[in-house]
């Protein structure tokens, strides 16, 4: 149940709109201290929507219909805060969490409470599983990848899995490469979602026998359809398919990928059988 990552600062009072052709535009905050602390009860009345939402999808689904919550990760989040909008190399992110450590700890303390409260919201409103999704994980070195994204998010999946015990998690640290293991390890999720730059003998040798894993067609195989998605799709189910696999892209749908081509990509995936 997909809803905009920018949704958590939206409900933090930072203004966030959207522009034809851009996309997503937040703001920029001036000082790092300016959102939080996070007034629970505002925060999620402001957000009900989307709760409302996955009960009302979830009372819809058959039993063996899995519903997945979403979240943005505080990283990814921060970098939209401070650049304003997503896509670029993040340099200015990067150098206030360099040059302002403690004011960037404070900012990511806030969307670590912030997002633990929406997902555990979500899960309470019926969502089997939530997914935490840094897009822009894959920027940073590994000391900070280690600082930004594995800490706050193990410290997210320790703080849901308070509230919800048993709750599974997912986590997206996108282009972690050989990071992929360490996040996996050290923050405690149940699978994690894979870009599709990683090489599938790697995953199958070296990650998937210690957690789930998710993906990771790369979407533009699915734009482009026909048997350029079919035997992409196959090398997938072919390598993966015999582990704990949750078969998906390694991104987002592209805009102008047909519906026919999803349609057909999902009747593939229900019909292999490992032969």
């Amino acid at each position: 149940m997909f809803s905009d990552i920018l949704v958590i600062p939206d409900a933090l009072g930072c203004r966030v709109h959207f522009q034809e052709g851009v996309g997503p535009l937040v703001a920029p905050l001036e000082e790092l201290d300016e959102i939080g602390p996070v007034d629970p009860l505002h925060f999620l009345t402001h957000l009900e929507p989307v709760y409302e939402t996955i009960a009302t999808v979830k009372g819809r689904l058959e039993a063996d219909v899995a519903l997945i919550g979403f979240a943005g990760a505080p990283w990814t989040l921060a970098t939209y805060l401070i650049e304003g909008r997503g896509g670029s190399d993040f340099a200015n992110t990067k150098r206030r969490a360099l040059a302002e450590p403690a004011a960037f700890a404070y900012l990511i303390d806030v969307l670590v409470e912030a997002t633990v409260l929406h997902l555990v919201r979500q899960l309470d409103a019926g969502a089997d599983a939530v997914q935490i999704f840094d897009s822009w994980a894959g920027v940073l070195s590994e000391t900070e990848f280690r600082k930004w994204v594995i800490t706050p998010s193990g410290e997210i999946v320790r703080r849901v899995r308070e509230a919800k015990p048993g709750a599974k998690i997912i986590g997206f640290p996108r282009g972690a490469g050989p990071l992929y293991i360490d996040f996996a390890l050290d923050t405690g999720v149940d699978a994690v979602s894979l870009d599709s730059a990683v090489p599938l003998a790697w995953v199958a040798a070296k990650l998937q026998g210690r957690v789930a894993v998710q993906g990771n067609l790369d979407n533009t195989a699915l734009l482009v359809g026909g048997d350029v998605m079919r035997e992409a799709s196959a090398r997938i189910l072919d390598t993966l398919g015999a582990g704990s696999l949750i078969f998906n892209l390694g991104h987002g749908v592209l805009p102008a990928t047909p519906p026919d081509h999803v349609a057909e990509l999902v009747a593939l995936v229900r019909a292999w059988n490992g032969s």
